[in-house]
């Protein structure tokens, strides 16, 4: 279990330096430059929410799972905590990110995280499989689309709400990006499980 919460934190720490990235350049670039953090993460094994969502499968996967998510979380704070001190014009970027998701509330934000998370199990499986194309388009993908990513949002909340600012209203929002990451996570595995058999001659 320690090597998860270790392996959780480094894992936010990637995708909030891919965050960093896509708040200082913007555009197709910062979103393209957003993929080194899921990139590492698969590369390296470490355990992210959304690339481990698609996969449980036993007990101690789903045991692991919210551990996985207070890491990532945590990993996102710690950078968050450092960028506002040493790049605090970044602050106002991340708090329109921020704004723009409590405008949605937490159906919509539950709706855009569901198509992030079905782009994330589809692009780290095609990564598990040495074919790492699909994770270099999928992420400026689902960036450019606007879809939610919970972890990402973690790096944006931290960085923009602090400890202090956060409300009810941003914590509920938050936690529709988790729900509709898990949920988008397993739409094809679900749906798989759902289709009839093919009858056999």
């Amino acid at each position: 279990m320690r090597k998860t919460i270790v392996d959780s934190i480094l894992a936010g720490i990637c995708i909030s330096l891919g965050g960093v990235a896509f708040l200082k350049v913007g555009g197709i670039i910062g979103a393209v430059l957003f993929s080194f953090g899921l990139i590492t993460v698969v590369c390296y094994k470490m355990k992210l929410y959304t690339g481990v969502s698609g996969f449980v499968e036993t007990k101690r996967d789903w045991i692991e799972l919210p551990v996985i998510i207070l890491g990532n979380i945590v990993g996102c704070a710690l950078v968050a905590f450092a960028i506002r001190s040493a790049i605090p014009e970044l602050t106002d970027t991340a708090r329109n990110i921020v704004d723009t998701r409590l405008e949605k509330g937490f159906w919509n934000v539950t709706l855009l995280a569901i198509f992030c998370g079905f782009i994330m199990t589809t692009v780290v499986n095609f990564a598990r499989q040495q074919m790492w194309l699909p994770l270099l388009f999928g992420i400026p993908l689902f960036i450019m689309c606007g879809f939610v990513h919970s972890i990402a949002d973690a790096f944006y909340y931290s960085l923009a709400l602090g400890i202090t600012d956060w409300t009810t209203q941003a914590f509920f929002v938050y936690l529709a990006s988790i729900l509709g990451n898990f949920i988008g996570c397993n739409l094809y595995r679900t749906l798989q499980l759902a289709a009839p058999n093919p009858s056999k001659d």
